[in-house]
């Protein structure tokens, strides 16, 4: 049985093989490579351990307006066709500062497969050129404009999903709290490890903060260049779980969309997910929970080595599958 004092002891032996390869090839820690650097190292990196890209029948580029003007990039993701599709709003992972649509384009192709919808990939703007509330602000007028746009798009503006990983989980939860207010419902939003309090201090945190890929040191950089001060910390909209709003009361959490939660049990940010999950339920939210045994923040981009990370693609389908009501 692994013990608490060894928090490796609870990887799978194919996970912590894969961290050893990863120790064995000696590159630098990503916040010693500056911003750039990081960026470049991720893009690189992103494709060795994930799966091959789908084929899909549509693959097109769009740019979205935000409401400074900026023009959103961002690449739509589909099978064929006579109907329009349902769709999810993807947001990437990368700590608010790396990662892009390309980095997460195997995870889009495979879910617009398996889940039989359309996946639009957002570039939001990253730190530290723009810093918090941009990303925030960005992912909500992408789904403003996606839903301007839906007829032309040939996507069904009445079955639209939000999700994303890690920091992209978090924009996609304060996102499905924004529709809660502006009164447009959302078929489900679907959370693989997001960041959701506002200040690092869980036990997962602690148990897991050296070794398991995302570590405190990476965490805090992240942050440092994301946010404007340590104010940002208890914003609702960094911090869907503990975060306030402009009067000093936590966001309420009742009639937000259904929530499907994929968490690695390695991972600091589990502690939150989970107790994200627990906030949701209390509201009256439908919740679907799975953690993923011995794997760590980051896995469902190691589907080339990792069964967990194919089986976590296949429940995020499955989930999308039902919330527009595609099962068969």
């Amino acid at each position: 049985m692994p013990t608490r004092s060894d928090p490796h002891a609870l990887l799978t032996s194919g996970m912590r093989g894969l961290l050893e390869r990863i120790e064995r090839a000696g590159q630098p820690p990503m916040h010693t490579l500056g911003v750039e650097g990081a960026r470049a190292a991720y893009l690189a990196g992103a494709p060795v351990l994930d799966i091959a890209p789908q084929t899909l029948a549509r693959v097109q580029d769009l740019r979205l307006p935000a409401r400074d003007g900026h023009a959103l990039a961002a690449r739509l993701f589909a099978p064929a066709s006579e109907t329009p599709l349902p769709l999810l709003l993807y947001f990437h992972g990368g700590g608010f500062t790396i990662g892009s649509p390309a980095t997460h384009e195997p995870l889009c192709r495979r879910l617009a497969y398996l889940a039989g919808c359309a996946v639009v990939s957002v570039d939001y703007r990253l730190a530290p050129a723009w810093k918090f509330p941009t990303a925030v602000e960005d992912a909500w007028d992408a789904l403003v404009a996606l839903r301007d746009q839906a007829s032309a798009l040939s996507l069904d503006a009445s079955r639209m999903a939000v999700g994303g990983d890690s920091a992209g989980g978090t924009l996609a939860a304060v996102t499905a709290i924004a529709a809660r207010d502006a009164g447009w419902p959302l078929a489900l939003q679907m959370l693989f490890y997001p960041g959701c309090a506002g200040h690092q201090d869980t036990a997962s945190h602690q148990r897991f903060s050296q070794g398991f890929l995302l570590d405190q040191t990476l965490i805090a950089w992240f942050f440092g260049l994301y946010l404007r001060s340590p104010a940002d910390r208890d914003d609702w909209r960094f911090a869907p779980l503990d975060g306030v709003d402009l009067s000093g009361q936590p966001r309420e959490l009742d009639e937000v969309a259904p929530a499907w939660l994929g968490l690695a049990e390695c991972d600091p940010l589990v502690d939150e997910g989970v107790m994200y999950a627990d906030r949701l339920r209390h509201a009256g939210v439908p919740v679907d929970l799975e953690i993923y045994p011995g794997v760590v923040h980051g896995f469902i981009q190691f589907g080339r080595a990792l069964p967990q990370a194919r089986k976590a693609h296949e429940d995020a389908a499955r989930a999308l599958r039902q919330a527009f009501h595609t099962e068969t």
